[in-house]
């Protein structure tokens, strides 16, 4: 059976779940860019056709009925995550980053970047305090997509 679903029904931060059984569907932190997705279930095949800018979240619940809550359970990810210490830092690691095209997430003061060995290798050499971690994300990573050219004249 295919069940589709425009838009979570809640989260399990806030959700009644009361005595139902939660299920959890294991997904990538990319799925979270998607706005078109297919999971399987205990009650079938659930197609997210999620509308405009909304994506899924951890714990986002799809499915609630007199037995089970079916929620999405985003899988933590292999990060590296640089803490610079002065302004001048951040900004030598920011344009390092970029013009490897790696995308980042900035968690306050940090920068969280998915684990790549070269990308360790950098942190290093830079002597930035940093750790490699398992991490489940709040948002995906996300590469720019504008177009440019790296061309000299």
């Amino acid at each position: 059976m295919f069940r589709r679903i425009d838009a979570p029904l809640g989260n399990l931060r806030d959700f009644p779940v009361g005595a139902r059984v939660i299920e959890r569907l294991p997904v990538a932190s990319s799925a979270m860019a998607r706005r078109l997705l297919r999971l399987t279930s205990s009650v079938g095949d659930l197609g997210l056709m999620l509308e405009g800018t909304q994506r899924l979240r951890d714990g986002d619940v799809l499915v609630a009925d007199e037995t089970r809550v079916i929620s999405v359970e985003v899988l933590p990810e292999d990060v590296l995550v640089a803490y610079p210490g002065s302004i001048a830092q951040a900004v030598e690691i920011a344009h390092a980053l970029g013009n490897r095209h790696v995308p980042v997430i900035r968690e306050g003061d940090a920068i969280v970047m998915g684990y790549a060995g070269p990308l360790e290798e950098l942190l290093q050499r830079s002597g930035l305090r940093y750790e490699r971690t398992a991490r489940v994300l709040e948002r995906p990573f996300v590469h720019a997509h504008a177009p440019h050219a790296h061309e000299f004249e």
